[in-house]
């Protein structure tokens, strides 16, 4: 299959956000129409409980809005608002999640086992995107521990691998002759790096299951990373011996590392990291705050002793 190549786009190119939000309400009016004759239809989001957790932060949390309309999803297209304009084609259950590789108890786990088994926590984090933006969204979801527990990985494994789904008669992102990315997506992380306590796998935010477009059912979070380690609608992960390949590695190797963790020392060729504009925030020259970039986005005390002696220029 063709893989399409990104063009190399400026940061200056990015969309506003004052702009972007002005081209949504014109579009919002024709979506009215198209979901008329039942096409795109919005995802419905249903409530879900999660006790409190000592996962919080003292800032401003980006609106509901902003966080299921302004994302990255490229299995529904590659604009922003082509994730919440396209997925509610997207049918999330039954669904399934292959669990297997370097483990004692491989599993196959059905998502509402998931849920009524394992207790649900709202963490509140920060997310980073490569394209120098952010957001900070109150998820619900679990520590990914406890899935591996369930599993009990061999002494072997040293990574954990995950997997996305196929479905191209409902992600239309997948369809056709041209694609954006190679599918599966696929992401990695080292396996103390998935045990983390910060590292999670989210089923909800805002109180409620996790809308189509924001990754549903069942999704990665890793917050001292950038967004697009973050992946979506999870169907397998598999615990490898050897570092597994990752999307956007595997298409820019030089441009995207398979560690991604958040450094504003170290640009990307498309987008300095040293600021990042806080999606939702007052609006400024480029259509958003610009605020300083954290080491490991504000987590470093938590997480920068996994990285003691690696050299982060070169395992970015």
């Amino acid at each position: 299959m063709p893989i399409y190549h990104p063009p190399k786009i400026a940061s200056s190119e990015i969309t506003p956000k004052s702009l972007y939000l002005r081209r949504r309400q014109f579009m919002g009016v024709a979506a009215g129409g198209v979901a008329a004759v039942g096409l795109g239809a919005p995802a419905i989001a249903a409530p879900l409980a999660a006790k409190p957790s000592i996962y919080k932060l003292d800032e401003k949390l980006t609106s509901k809005e902003d966080v299921t309309t302004y994302n990255n999803f490229y299995e529904f297209g590659t604009s922003k608002e082509d994730p919440a304009r396209n997925a509610g084609s997207l049918t999330t259950r039954p669904w399934t999640i292959e669990v297997g590789g370097l483990v004692a108890k491989p599993q196959v786990i059905d998502i509402e086992t998931i849920m009524k088994e394992i207790p649900m926590e709202e963490r509140v984090y920060r997310m980073r995107c490569v394209e120098a933006w952010s957001m900070v969204i109150p998820w619900i979801g679990f520590p990914i521990s406890a899935l591996l527990d369930r599993v009990e990985p061999l002494g072997s494994a040293k990574y954990v691998a995950f997997e996305t789904l196929v479905r191209p008669e409902e992600m239309q992102g997948q369809a056709g002759i041209f694609q954006a990315l190679e599918w599966p997506y696929v992401e990695g992380l080292r396996l103390d790096e998935a045990r983390h306590p910060l590292a999670i796998l989210a089923t909800g935010l805002y109180g409620e299951t996790l809308p189509n477009q924001n990754g549903a059912p069942i999704r990665l979070v890793v917050p001292w990373k950038y967004g697009f380690k973050g992946i979506k609608s999870i169907v397998k992960i598999t615990l490898t011996e050897q570092e597994p390949p990752s999307t956007w590695n595997k298409l820019q190797p030089s441009e995207y590392g398979f560690y991604a963790n958040v450094n504003p020392a170290v640009d990307h060729p498309r987008w300095s990291q040293a600021t990042e504009r806080r999606i939702g925030e007052a609006d400024g020259l480029f259509g958003g705050a610009r605020i300083d970039t954290l080491p490991f986005n504000g987590y470093a005390d938590e997480v920068a002793s996994l990285y003691d002696g690696m050299d982060l220029t070169k395992f970015f």
